[in-house]
């Protein structure tokens, strides 16, 4: 059985939990996932990767809620993603810059919040130690996760760069080559 949980999974729980209605700045895509919450005042900022989204208009109007105490949450706290054309920005460059100018700090709903991989294993009915986290993002994927009391693997593909291992602040990841190798560690070092 596959089982799939990802940040704005959380972040709709949590928006739901606490019958909050976000300015929303997040991809288009993910629009119709909140749709009640969408309407009426907002009373809180929601800000994912929004891609093209992304505006001027729509950063000031979430500023201009935080600087005046709506909670700012944010779906992740990743620095960058790779694209078939490169390094492109993720979430946390814009969510710093609302941080940095209302001097506040956002409640990360996603990685590497501990969090998300607690709610991650709660679905899975697990202990944090018997969940591995396999990524490409040193600090966000196998950093977050080995703080959460996971396994980490960080694989070098995708977005990984030589040295990024250096990045992971908490003991114990594992770095492979890519994700079959990944498969080969977890298959050996089984319970």
């Amino acid at each position: 059985m596959t089982r799939f949980f990802n940040a704005p999974q959380a972040a709709l729980a949590y928006v739901e939990n606490q019958d909050l209605h976000p300015h929303l700045l997040i991809h288009p895509d993910l629009q119709d996932e909140f749709p009640k919450h969408a309407t009426g005042t907002p009373d809180a900022v929601l800000i994912g990767d929004a891609g093209q989204a992304f505006t001027y208009a729509g950063l000031n109007r979430a500023f201009r809620l935080v600087v005046y105490g709506a909670p700012l949450l944010a779906m992740g706290y990743n620095r960058y993603f790779k694209e078939a054309q490169g390094f492109s920005l993720d979430v946390a460059p814009f969510v710093a810059a609302l941080e940095f100018a209302a001097e506040i700090r956002a409640k990360v709903r996603g990685k590497p919040a501990p969090e998300f991989f607690e709610a991650a294993v709660a679905g899975l009915g697990c202990e944090p130690d018997q969940v591995v986290m396999v990524g490409d993002d040193a600090a966000a994927d196998v950093g977050g996760a080995i703080a959460a009391g996971l396994r980490g693997i960080l694989v070098r593909t995708g977005k990984y760069m030589s040295g990024d291992e250096e990045e992971i602040d908490e003991p114990g990841a594992i770095v492979v080559d890519d994700v079959t190798a990944a498969v080969d560690w977890i298959l050996e070092h089984r319970a």
